[in-house]
Order: structure tokens, then C-alpha cells, then sequence
């Protein structure tokens, strides 16, 4: 079998998303997605990586995810470098699936467990739908399209929010009612106000249910140290499960001081790419949840990989999901497939909203959990609507 095409579609809707299309000699095609800067990424793909991959055997995964990544710029990061090649990865382990006849999730090792459980990302249906992505700015929480726009709901009625994700069988939800205060103080301090602010949706949450949900905090690496810590501090009442990201994910020494500063769990997660990052954190006892997200970090190949060092030291793996749909289906395969995963996110104004849009198959989630996909590969494909489309733009490079 060989490669003899790479295209990459993009939707004008949906500018940050990426799909890569890898088609072989056989007549499979395998899926892969990333997500960001799309138009840097299909420049990379077409630019760079078609000469390493076109002729190629798309079986020898490990042999080219090295090729992808063997560059002089963008190592270890989550750059359109990394993203490409996840992206490619993803569609190689699709391929993969489609010649055994297999789900992805047998070929990394099969089932761990029957079903997993995961918590609600608490984003609205047009949450970073936009082309350029800033805190707070691409909220768009003014759009009502549905039941689901959680991100005003945790903002202004959490108490009710948290009632009806319990009442679908989902005990955990992630918000990140601190970013406003940071875009306005720069991260460099919080006041008195600003904070009483910020904690009113923990107030209203533990009021309402008590310590039925559990409550992830993400930060999205906004705060400087000394204001992360006295942000800490504040919610550790609240007994929230993790902090994610509370500063930027570049320094080891200083996460793992934020790390020794608060009783919480802190979660490095999809700012970081590849396993060396991770690695730092991890030799330094800064992180206790390892959040990869696949489309970023180098694809299933090496989302295995962090997720085994984890592992390692005795910490969990928890996929990430907010981006697009055929991520998710492969942050579901490898969820689980891993012995060490914690818990899947997922976002309910997404997969079943837009996702369901693209692709033909999103994961199933009933009372409050995630189960296996079934079918070959990824277990599922771009809708034939895509393809007709009139903001469709595509891009092939042939062998």
C-alpha cells in the first residue's frame, strides 16, 4: 500500500478547523483533524510533509510520525508543525483501522474498561468559533442556538446548570469564571471585587447540589504565579478537582511552586506538545493530571506514549476535547485504551450540535458516560454535505 494523495478541507465556518484526507493506492482514505491556524497547517502539510510521506507505506505509523516531526524548527510544541503532523497521524491510525477492519481502539490495545466517564466543558455552540481565538473576546455568548449554551449559564446560573447536567447522569464540569479579570488586570493581580465576582458561580454550585459534581477550574494559562496562588487559595473551599493551566505551561520550577502552594490537583493539558514537556513537569512533581490533546500534541502515536508516562508516575490520562469532531472520536479511542484515564471531556453544545453536522458518527454519552465506538478505523467520516458545500476550500498534493 502507498500514499499517493494528501488533501486538506477547510469550511470558511469553521476556519480554525482542519481536516487531512489521506489517500492511498488501495482506494482507502484515512481522516485526521487539527484545529488552529488551519491555513498554517495545510501550508506545512502541503508544503513540507508531502515529500516525506507521498509514496510512502501508511502502515509504518511509528516510522513516519519520526519523519513528520524530524524538523529544525517547531520541536516540542504544539506548533503548526506539531499539529500537521497530528493530523496526519490521526488519519494514518484511521487508515490503519480500515486495512484491519478494526476500531482504533483495538489496534492501541484494546478496551480498558466498557465505558468511562466523562464531565461537561461548560462552552456555548459558538464558543470559539471564530478566526481569531482570545479569551473572553471569542465567548460569543450573546448566540442562543440551542438548550446547551452552558458558558452564559455557569456565568449567571450556575446553580441551574449544575442541576441539569446531574439530571443527565454528568457529575463533573469544567468553567473558567477567571478569565475576565485576567484579561482586564493582565493575570498580574486580582481584586477584592474581581474576585467575589469569580466565585459566585462555586458559591451558587455548592448551594445548589452540594458536593454532587465535581467542579474542574481551568485558567487557560492567564495568571501570573503569585496571583495563581492567591487565586488557589480562595477556591480550595469549593474543593474544585483540578486547576488546569493557572500559568503558562513553560516553567517547570514555577508550576511545580504553584503545585506545593494548594491541596488541588493541577492539570498540564493541551498547551502542551509531545512527551517531553510532560516529562519536565512530571520529574518535578509539578502536574497530577496529563490532558493531551491529539490533535496537538503529535497525534494517537504519541498521545499513547504520554499517557504510559504518565503513567509512570503514577498519574492519570484525561484526552482533551474542545476543538472539533473527529478529535473526539479519537480522544475516545484512546481513552480507552489507556489503563491510566481518568475521566473524557466532552462538550454537550458540540456533540450534539455542530458535530453532528461534520461527521457521520459522534461517541455515544449516556448518563454521564462515554462508551466504545464501533465500526473501523475511527468509526466515523466527514458527512457527504461537507463535500458540497459552497464554503468548502480544498487542497490536494499528488504523488
Amino acid at each position: 500500500m502507498k500514499i499517493i494523495a494528501l488533501e486538506t478541507l477547510r469550511l470558511d465556518e469553521f476556519f480554525n478547523l482542519l481536516w487531512v484526507r489521506v489517500h492511498t493506492d488501495t482506494g482507502l482514505v484515512g481522516l485526521g483533524e487539527t484545529f488552529y491556524g488551519a491555513g498554517a497547517v495545510e501550508a506545512h502539510i502541503h508544503d513540507t510533509l508531502s515529500e516525506r510521506l507521498l509514496g510512502r507505506d501508511p502502515l509504518r505509523i511509528e516510522f513516519l510520525n519520526k519523519e513528520m516531526l524530524n524538523l529544525p524548527v517547531g520541536q516540542s510544541s504544539t506548533g503548526a508543525e506539531y499539529r500537521a503532523a497530528s493530523a496526519v497521524d490521526i488519519a494514518l491510525w484511521d487508515l490503519f483501522g480500515k486495512t484491519t477492519q478494526q476500531p482504533v481502539h483495538q489496534l492501541l490495545g484494546g478496551l480498558c474498561t466498557d465505558k468511562l466517564r466523562v464531565y461537561n466543558t461548560c462552552a456555548g455552540y459558538r464558543y470559539v468559533r471564530t478566526r481569531n481565538i482570545r479569551p473572553v473576546d471569542t465567548w460569543n455568548i450573546a448566540e442562543q442556538e440551542g438548550p446547551y449554551e452552558d458558558l452564559f449559564a455557569f456565568l449567571n446560573h450556575a446553580d441551574v446548570l449544575a442541576e441539569s447536567l446531574l439530571a443527565q447522569g454528568i457529575t463533573a464540569m469544567k468553567i473558567w469564571p477567571f478569565d475576565a479579570a485576567a484579561q482586564e488586570t493582565g493575570g498580574l493581580y486580582i481584586t477584592a471585587e474581581q474576585m467575589k465576582k469569580a466565585i459566585v458561580p462555586f458559591e451558587k454550585i455548592r448551594k445548589a447540589v452540594g458536593d454532587r459534581i465535581e467542579i474542574m477550574v481551568e485558567f487557560h494559562s492567564l495568571w501570573s504565579l503569585p496571583a495563581a496562588k492567591t487565586i488557589a487559595k480562595t477556591l480550595e473551599p469549593y474543593a474544585p478537582v483540578w486547576f488546569e493551566d493557572p500559568i503558562r505551561m513553560n516553567s517547570p520550577q514555577a508550576l511545580a511552586e504553584y503545585s506545593r502552594s494548594t491541596s488541588v490537583w493541577v492539570c498540564a493539558s493541551e498547551t502542551l506538545g509531545s512527551r517531553w514537556p510532560f516529562k519536565e513537569l512530571l520529574e518535578r512533581d509539578a502536574t497530577h493530571v496529563a490532558m493531551v490533546d491529539l490533535c496537538w500534541a503529535g497525534g494517537l502515536t504519541e498521545g499513547r506514549k504520554i499517557a504510559a508516562l504518565a503513567e509512570t508516575w503514577h498519574r492519570p490520562f484525561a484526552p482533551h476535547d474542545c476543538t472539533g469532531p473527529v478529535g473526539f472520536a479519537a480522544a475516545v479511542h484512546a481513552s480507552f485504551s489507556q489503563p491510566n484515564t481518568l475521566i473524557q471531556e466532552s462538550v454537550r453544545a458540540f456533540y450534539t450540535g455542530w458535530y453532528r453536522e461534520l461527521v457521520t458518527a459522534v461517541p455515544a454519552i449516556e448518563n454521564g458516560f462515554v462508551y466504545p465506538m464501533e465500526g473501523i478505523g475511527l468509526c466515523t467520516d466527514l458527512q457527504p454535505g461537507v463535500f458540497k458545500r459552497s464554503d468548502l476550500r480544498v487542497r490536494r498534493s499528488q504523488f
